[in-house]
């Protein structure tokens, strides 16, 4: 069964190419969207019970064992977020139905979705780093492209500092990639968890390992060069900036637990205390930020910011319980945040605005839209019993036991002001009354919106998965513990690629 693993980068990609052999039939195309994305969450779902069974699920391309062929790998960890990234990806795809107008799709919208998503599945579960490379380039090709569809002002100047510093990035992950394989001699994962113990030279290892926290700390949006996602993720299609919350900057931080639990484990001390305070910075700046906002989409950007502080500070504490908090809050972070979004989506369906002056009454006409923002809201911000309570708590828990006081203060905070932030839009959005001069014929219903199911389907689904996950969460932390396991042990994913015992 080791050919499943493959499955979810060919759907995708296949998808992609029967999407552009239909370039003339819409409908054709929006029914492959559904047909494929559902196909990918069941084929992620059977490959993450398969790897559950045997720990790992490696194969070699063309029979080439590694390190010298191509090998494409799963452990939990990645196979956790290929389930993700189905859900998200069949999620957007129905929520697309309804959201993207019909020149969008004539113009590529589902090759490009299809296309990003096989990216992110290929980052997930390849086994070197120069095919990591290779997903990367494919996810930010197909992003850059969504971005600008539309060719609307505020999408490209969003645009030009969103490929700006993530070509700066990729710059700077392929340099990264050359001097190490010029020091290894090889660009297999496995392998270079093996030989860059050996290296003497450590400073060349520190700076390697320095390298690379750079470039997925910008794929991440971590501080400081995170300004590119907040100026980003607001202008285009509600759909799109979903889809990117929900995934792509999670991209960067598996990379980060990927490469700092697994090759670059000599120097913890060095390593780890530079993505503890980057972790700490990250959840501040994205707090404030947020804090400041007045519109839907630029808070939700900068809490995206802020969350992925939290998840790099369970990688940076290093021990056994923050690792399973980084996975747990990973999980939690990608349905909540892709929710929200999609909320905001259907609020500007209901009040044709993204700016909360311009909002209101949403409660008052929609009270089941408004419980719908709050269960992801309130699991962001985490108030229990919701997911996100449970994501901070055991991170939280983590540095409190190794006496991190200072960053899990910091953590303490951001939550009180990821707490401000939500209770801010409730208030403008939800709570106050409907501005003057603002058209409200679909919020009371006196427009009927046949459409509204299909913006409505994926958000209560999304919604569900929430409350699953903190009112049945031990399911949930037995798997991130046995991911976090895993991750603790690199020999076991070195002695399942290579076959032998580091």
């Amino acid at each position: 069964m080791s050919h499943l693993v493959v499955i979810p980068i060919l759907i995708p990609l296949l998808a992609a190419a029967l999407s552009i052999v239909s370039w003339r039939s819409v409908s054709l195309q929006r029914w492959i969207a559904i047909i494929a994305t559902g196909a990918l969450l069941l084929v992620s779902i059977a490959l993450l019970q398969l790897t559950r069974e045997h720990g790992f699920v490696v194969m070699h391309m063309g029979d080439w064992a590694a390190p010298f062929g191509i090998t494409i790998v799963t452990d939990l960890l990645s196979a956790i977020m290929v389930v993700l990234t189905g859900i998200i990806g069949f999620s957007i795809a129905i929520y697309s139905l309804a959201t993207t107008p019909e020149g969008h799709e004539r113009f590529g919208y589902y090759p490009l979705m299809h296309r990003l998503l096989a990216g992110v599945a290929g980052s997930f579960l390849t086994g070197d780093i120069f095919n990591l490379y290779v997903w990367f380039e494919v996810m930010l090709l197909s992003s850059f492209a969504l971005l600008t569809l539309g060719g609307e002002r505020a999408q490209m100047e969003g645009a030009i500092k969103y490929v700006a510093l993530n070509l700066f990035s990729s710059a700077l992950l392929l340099s990264a990639i050359g001097l190490v394989y010029a020091t290894t001699g090889t660009l297999n994962m496995a392998d270079l968890g093996q030989k860059l113990a050996q290296v003497e030279h450590h400073g060349m290892v520190n700076t390697l390992a320095m390298m690379f926290i750079v470039a997925f700390g910008i794929k991440a949006a971590a501080f400081p060069l995170f300004f590119w996602l907040p100026a980003s993720y607001h202008t285009p299609l509600v759909g799109i900036s979903a889809l990117f919350a929900g995934l792509l900057t999670k991209v960067g931080v598996y990379c980060l637990y990927r490469f700092f639990t697994l090759i670059f484990t000599g120097d913890v001390d060095y390593t780890h205390t530079i993505l503890l305070w980057g972790a700490g910075v990250t959840m501040l700046s994205g707090g404030l930020g947020a804090a400041a906002q007045s519109e839907f989409r630029r808070i939700l950007s900068f809490h995206i910011v802020s969350q992925i502080g939290y998840m790099i500070l369970g990688l940076a504490l290093y021990t056994p319980l923050a690792i399973v908090g980084g996975v747990f809050y990973i999980m939690h972070h990608i349905i909540v945040k892709t929710n929200l979004f999609l909320v905001s989506g259907l609020v500007y369906r209901l009040l044709g605005s993204y700016d909360l002056k311009e909002l209101g009454g949403v409660y008052r006409h929609r009270p089941g839209v408004a419980l719908l923002f709050l269960i992801p809201a309130l699991s962001l911000a985490g108030v229990p019993p919701l997911s996100g309570f449970f994501a901070k708590f055991i991170i939280i828990r983590a540095g409190i036991e190794v006496s991190a006081w200072t960053i899990t203060g910091i953590a303490l905070l951001v939550g009180l002001l990821t707490l401000y932030s939500m209770i801010k839009i409730w208030v403008e959005v939800f709570w106050k009354t409907v501005p003057e001069n603002v058209n409200t014929d679909r919020l009371t219903g006196a427009k009927p919106d046949k459409g509204l199911w299909l913006l409505l389907l994926p958000i209560v689904g999304l919604a569900a998965c929430t409350l699953f996950i903190g009112l049945s969460g031990q399911p949930i932390y037995e798997l991130a513990d046995a991911a976090a396991e895993q991750l603790l042990n690199p020999a076991l994913y070195i002695e399942a690629v290579l076959g032998t015992q580091p």
